[in-house]
């Protein structure tokens, strides 16, 4: 394999991508002080990154690296954000010290809660991990909430969580996924059932406060909440109702300026920041966004380097229930007269008849106890149907954990995923 070796300069990145089915790339430093997102790395350690990763390198005093096998994209960057993201990252410090005193004297406050936003492929899951292993350094504990349900970095796409950040991240895995709060939404895309996604929001943000109310490290750490690329109509709306229900203290503005006044026009009463994107940004297509959801839920199953060995065995549809969340609304035309539909109809539990259908389908297994409770409630884990055996009436799913099922009440979600281990 290839190796080549860059020595960097102060205030500098080196860019890279690994393209090439089961492609890896080994990066090295061999001298000085470098971080990836955040994450300093040890001397002399060989640190694997595999087929489709995109790394930046960063050096705030200069380092020499060594690259073991083939990039594409491969480039030293002497302009980067990282200055300001540095400094955005000093002004939260500075807010969790005056948490740090207030808690002291027993006053009622807590930290940053800080909310990152803007279009699609601006850089918005980077800088959470950024601002998060800084905190992390500085010996915080912040809450991480993903509410972009198109990628799903907490569990798989679809699903909104929270997840409490006690060390840095893995150079090459991200953050642990040690117990993780994760709630089924069910749809890749917010404006699906605007409704259900707004309310569960408004749940995980009553969670997150209720945890900040009882530990006090984590109170003063704050949280850092990152969103969905959708920013007009009502992925906008949703915007305000998530800095509402967490009431957001900072909103950051990744490289779009429209988005960035309206927010200020609209909630003065927030602080909000605008910041650039780094250079090192990759857009990405709609079938790279496809690849990358079902590339999640695979390693949700197998691991990434970490090898998992998913269970696949039958379930007897008499052991479970499934449901859906929305039902489709009847039109205005059929409704009594004066009378208009309302949204109801989008937080309707609709029982599902088992069929051939659910066939690549995920399952959220919810630890609600009753189905009313299952809108509100976070899940366990996700199944997926492998087959169906109508005769038997049996359905064969691929669970990350063996039999039996921890719960039997089950949703159907729009989220498919063919498995091809």
């Amino acid at each position: 394999m290839p190796e080549k070796e860059f020595k960097l300069d102060p205030d500098s990145e080196l860019r890279f991508e690994v393209e090439g089915a089961k492609e890896t790339v080994e990066l090295t430093l061999l001298q000085g002080k470098a971080e990836v997102f955040g994450t300093e790395l040890a001397p002399d350690k060989p640190y694997v990154f595999l087929s489709g990763a995109k790394v930046a390198v960063y050096t705030w005093h200069g380092c020499a690296l060594k690259l073991n096998g083939n990039t594409e994209g491969t480039y030293i960057a002497k302009e980067t954000p990282m200055i300001m993201y540095l400094n955005t990252h000093a002004c939260l410090e500075r807010m969790r010290r005056q948490a740090d005193e207030g808690l002291a004297n027993c006053e009622d406050t807590r930290g940053p809660v800080t909310m990152i936003v803007g279009p699609t492929d601006v850089g918005k899951s980077t800088l959470c991990r950024i601002l998060l292993n800084y905190a992390v350094r500085m010996g915080r504990r912040p809450i991480f909430v993903d509410l972009d349900i198109g990628q799903g970095s907490i569990a798989i796409p679809g699903t909104l969580g929270a997840l409490l950040i006690e060390r840095a991240a893995s150079v090459g895995e991200g953050f642990s996924q040690e117990a993780p709060l994760v709630f089924n939404f069910g749809h890749l895309y917010p404006d699906a059932n605007m409704t259900l996604y707004n309310i569960l929001v408004s749940r995980l943000a009553s969670i997150v406060q209720d945890k900040m109310v009882i530990n006090k490290k984590v109170a003063a750490s704050g949280v850092v909440i990152n969103t969905c690329g959708f920013v007009k109509g009502p992925g906008y709306k949703s915007l305000t109702h998530v800095a509402q229900a967490f009431e957001v203290d900072l909103i950051i503005v990744l490289d779009q300026e429209r988005l960035y006044n309206e927010l200020v026009r609209d909630i003065p009463f927030i602080k909000v920041v605008f910041l650039p994107k780094s250079g090192g940004v990759v857009e990405r297509t709609g079938a790279m966004r496809a690849a990358a959801r079902d590339d999640r839920i695979r390693e949700y199953y197998y691991g990434l380097h970490t090898k998992y060995h998913p269970h696949s065995f039958d379930v007897s549809l008499s052991t479970v229930q499934i449901y859906k969340i929305g039902a489709p609304s009847l039109p205005d035309s059929c409704m009594p007269a004066d009378m208009k539909v309302n949204d109801d109809h989008m937080t309707r539990l609709v029982r599902v008849e088992p069929s051939p259908k659910l066939k690549h389908h995920m399952l959220a297994v919810s630890l609600a106890t009753q189905p009313e409770d299952l809108l509100t409630s976070n899940v366990a884990g996700f199944i997926c149907v492998l087959d169906f055996d109508e005769d038997n009436k049996m359905m064969k799913i691929l669970s990350p954990q063996p039999k039996p099922l921890p719960r039997t009440l089950l949703i159907l979600t729009e989220v498919q995923f063919m498995d091809s281990n």
